[in-house]
């Protein structure tokens, strides 16, 4: 089979290393890719949101799947492109993918199939909601873009100060562009948070294994949130329990409600949830395999990847079996650039990568990387992601911290306390 990946990223480098071990994968191609991603497939110089670009090649080439990896082509609209010339594609069509690219419509699509999630309001005009905040608002909240921001438009606001200060920046000070142009301002929820995962064909879905994401820059959940600066696998806060009632409130509705209203939802679900003391709760939806989550659900997947993926894209995923996981956890840390998440800088020489050798249980996926003048040098705010499967949470731990070790570029730096609260879930003090 011929496949096109599009993305640069390290979720794109984790998929590519995925589906070249599948037996079915005749050629990968990877638009645009990275220097990483270059050992699993062909590299093709076409940006991920160039979509004429990207279906006139599709068509050029015959391809047989589209597995497209970031959220603004999906937002765009090249699946319904490549819809027409009839290529499978795994993604949702560009209304589907509305459920990323705008939380109000997200959160209206929650309440009107009886999703649980925060309370909220939305707002386009800074008068009405500094009004809001004034007088019906309940502290602590949270300020969030509606619109595609990297994973970095939300702002929790302890009081009325900090959250007139965020919605100003976003609706007066255009702090994040055109995704803030639209603000949803929400409960505080209390619990601890969790990434779940399913894959569907807009009809049957499966459920993928959990993860517990880090999003803040520094330790202890400290400063600016980022794109995600390390995950572990499998979350152990989502019990059997709590796994079932996921699927029953979250995914199920979610999936059959969008297909009832005309948005058939083909391609990953990704659920941003909190787990509350009356259930988990939907903070966001993303469209696409979260990175770096799809890094440690790509390290602990034994089946062959490719059929799911061509399955939600023909609309056959009720014939397979549900996907086997490797039980061992796995812990992803991602290693950062100097000023990053406000101003990362680039061209940093990176080395270390030749001294470690890496398996089915050790790899480093290339998410901000270049070759210039044949060096390896820093092309991103997050440059790799090191992620190592364990015979326990700590032994993973260790195996990616110690990779993490043999690794240098200036100002490299990272999260050393990636999994560890996970760590002290599955301590018996630890356990309810």
């Amino acid at each position: 089979m011929k496949l096109l990946l599009v993305g640069s990223g390290g979720r794109e480098h984790a998929l590519a290393w995925k589906l070249a071990q599948s037996p079915l994968c005749e050629k990968l191609w990877i638009a645009p890719g990275n220097p990483g991603t270059a050992a699993f497939g062909e590299n093709v110089p076409i940006a991920a949101d160039a979509l004429p670009e990207l279906v006139r090649f599709a068509v050029e080439q015959k391809v047989e799947l589209c597995v497209i990896g970031p959220e603004v082509p999906l937002v765009g609209g090249l699946a319904d492109l490549l819809s027409e010339h009839q290529i499978p594609t795994f993604g949702p069509r560009a209304a589907a993918a509305e459920l990323e690219g705008s939380k109000a419509w997200c959160k209206e699509v929650l309440v009107r199939h009886r999703v649980p999630t925060a309370a909220h309001r939305t707002f386009v005009h800074l008068a009405h909601a500094q009004s809001y905040l004034d007088s019906g608002a309940r502290y602590p909240c949270v300020v969030k873009a509606s619109g595609l921001a990297a994973g970095k438009g939300v702002v929790i606001c302890m009081d009325r100060h900090a959250a007139r200060d965020a919605v100003r920046s976003m609706l007066e000070g255009r702090r994040f562009g055109a995704a803030g142009t639209t603000v949803v301002i929400e409960e505080f929820l209390e619990g601890p948070e969790a990434s779940a995962f399913c894959i569907t064909d807009g009809r049957a879905f499966a459920p993928f294994e959990s993860c517990m994401d880090h999003k803040t820059l520094l330790d202890g959940g400290q400063g600016p949130n980022t794109g995600g600066m390390g995950a572990i696998s499998p979350n152990p806060e989502i019990s059997d329990r709590t796994r079932a009632l996921i699927e029953k409130h979250v995914f199920l509705p979610t999936v059959h409600g969008l297909n009832h209203e005309g948005h058939r939802f083909q391609g990953v679900l990704f659920a941003g949830l909190k787990l509350t003391a009356g259930g988990p709760k939907v903070l966001e939806y993303n469209v696409r395999f979260g990175d770096p989550e799809c890094q440690v659900l790509m390290m602990r997947l034994r089946s062959d990847l490719l059929p799911y993926l061509y399955a939600c894209a023909t609309n056959t995923l009720d014939k397979l079996e549900a996907p086997e996981w490797d039980p061992r956890p796995a812990c992803c840390v991602v290693l950062a650039a100097r000023g990053y998440p406000e101003a990362p800088l680039k061209g940093d020489l990176i080395e270390g990568l030749d001294d470690l050798t890496t398996s089915d249980t050790l790899q480093v996926f290339h998410s901000g990387t270049a070759l210039r003048d044949g060096k390896l040098v820093s092309n991103g705010g997050r440059v790799l992601a090191v992620t190592a499967v364990g015979e326990d949470a700590a032994d993973a731990r260790n195996r990616a911290y110690a990779a993490c070790a043999a690794i240098r570029f200036e100002g490299m730096q990272f999260r050393r306390d990636i999994g560890l609260s996970a760590l002290r879930a599955t301590e018996p003090s630890g356990m309810s």
